[in-house]
């Protein structure tokens, strides 16, 4: 069965990347959740996906330029205003914590194309360890660099490059690197490629698959997830 993970949590109807949206994404009857990783001045693994707040939050400027505690202050949920709470951008420590109490499995995307965080693959790791989440976590990113780096700190976890542009034979690029799954762009990953790969023994996810035809297609193809913004539509298709 092809499964679902909600991309930064249930982002369609709750602030994205938040504790609120994994937590609903979870209580939708999501599989996964999908999140983003970045570090603060002070090296604090935080969930946002931007390299800046602006588009997120109430605040302005780079994530790397705030401490945790600053970037603690801002609200990630003022977008969403008919929510009355505000919400605070998460500590990956948090997401992984809240983890403990559940069954989801975690795709954390590291987002070090821009800025290489300098660490910033150690502590992911050392946070997965620390809460015993190596079989419920995939790695991924577009800096292919940063994941083969994951591989060969830790083998035992899940590595996905990311890539939006078709590529050829992606099954034998992944088996090259040592990672066990693929995260095409939903429109770089044709039927024939979803087949090769799963045959191949690579699993496919492709993300932010939304529409109804595109998730009927990969449910009939029978990729091992689809990444989408809203997982009740999703579980509503793969349920008929």
């Amino acid at each position: 069965m092809t499964l679902i993970f909600a991309h930064r949590g249930y982002s369609q109807a709750y602030p994205e990347n938040t504790m609120k949206a994994f937590k609903e994404a979870a209580s939708a009857g999501a599989d996964g959740i999908e999140l983003d990783v970045q570090l603060t001045k002070d090296g604090e693994l935080v969930v946002i996906h931007d390299e800046k707040v602006d588009r997120t939050t109430n605040g302005k400027g780079f994530v790397k330029d705030f401490t945790f505690k600053e970037i603690r202050k801002l609200d990630a949920s003022y977008k969403k205003k008919k929510l009355l709470q505000k919400e605070p951008i998460p500590a990956l420590k948090e997401v992984l914590e809240w983890m403990t109490t559940n069954r989801i499995i975690c795709n954390i995307e590291l987002k070090n194309g821009v800025f290489p965080y300098k660490g910033m693959e150690e502590k992911v790791l050392d946070l997965i360890n620390t809460y015993n989440l190596k079989d419920r976590v995939i790695l991924s990113s577009f800096n292919h660099y940063s994941i083969v780096y994951c591989y060969r700190l830790d083998q035992e976890i899940e590595t996905a490059p990311l890539f939006s542009e078709g590529l050829y034979m992606p099954w034998v690029y992944a088996q090259s690197i040592g990672a066990k799954s693929i995260h095409p762009r939903h429109t770089a990953a044709p039927n024939e490629l979803v087949r090769a790969s799963e045959e191949y023994g690579i699993a496919v996810r492709p993300y932010t698959v939304n529409k109804e035809k595109d998730l009927q297609r990969f449910f009939a193809v029978g990729c091992s997830a689809v990444i989408t913004d809203d997982p009740v539509k999703a579980l509503q298709i793969r349920d008929r």
